[in-house]
């Protein structure tokens, strides 16, 4: 859990981040706030307690609303109009057009398909796969019309839905416990 501090109206906001989904939440008032923070971080502290695992290192990545793009993220020149769709990278959140998230690449933290990505975390990822000496195998490079081909029915783009999870979600190792609330400012 994160709180969102940065800007006036997002004081009563913070972040709930696992490794296969995060996102961002909003209570009415600042007590509403503390009260859902302090309910959650209790639950967090028992489950990880009584499962005696460790938090997860790694976090999903929070997609960027739809609202907040007006163009794709990458290009900076696709317009998103009814014709052309946004996408969310899965690994950075940014909203981005067709040809910058045709790659798809095994992140499995949050899903045993490979996902879409955007060119510049597919590079990275590619990349930092390649140098750590391991094989790509399942990371998938594929054309545009073969990723939307498969998610006609998902506006995000992806067909990986919540249907097919493995319980994931509800693994205790995806929790980030209280003690890791990062406050972006104290005021």
């Amino acid at each position: 859990l994160i709180a969102l501090l940065l800007f006036a109206e997002l004081r009563n906001g913070w972040l709930i981040q696992t490794s296969s989904k995060s996102f961002a939440v909003h209570a009415a008032t600042s007590t509403e706030k503390q009260e859902w923070m302090a309910h959650i971080n209790k639950c967090i502290e028992d489950l990880l307690r009584k499962s005696g695992k460790k938090p997860a290192a790694t976090h999903a990545a929070v997609w960027i609303p739809d609202n907040e793009a007006a163009v794709c993220m990458h290009c900076k020149r696709t317009q998103f109009t009814v014709l052309s769709r946004r996408h969310h990278c899965r690994k950075c959140g940014s909203v981005v057009c067709a040809p910058c998230s045709n790659k798809r690449f095994l992140l499995p933290s949050q899903s045993a398909k490979p996902l879409r990505v955007c060119l510049t975390c597919y590079d990275v990822l590619s990349r930092d796969k390649t140098v750590s000496g391991k094989p790509m195998a399942g990371n998938t490079a594929t054309a545009d019309k073969d990723v939307s081909r498969t998610s006609r029915s998902d506006s995000s783009g992806e067909d990986d839905s919540d249907d097919d999870t493995d319980d994931a979600n509800h693994n205790p190792d995806n929790i980030m416990p209280a003690d890791q609330f990062k406050l972006y400012d104290e005021s």
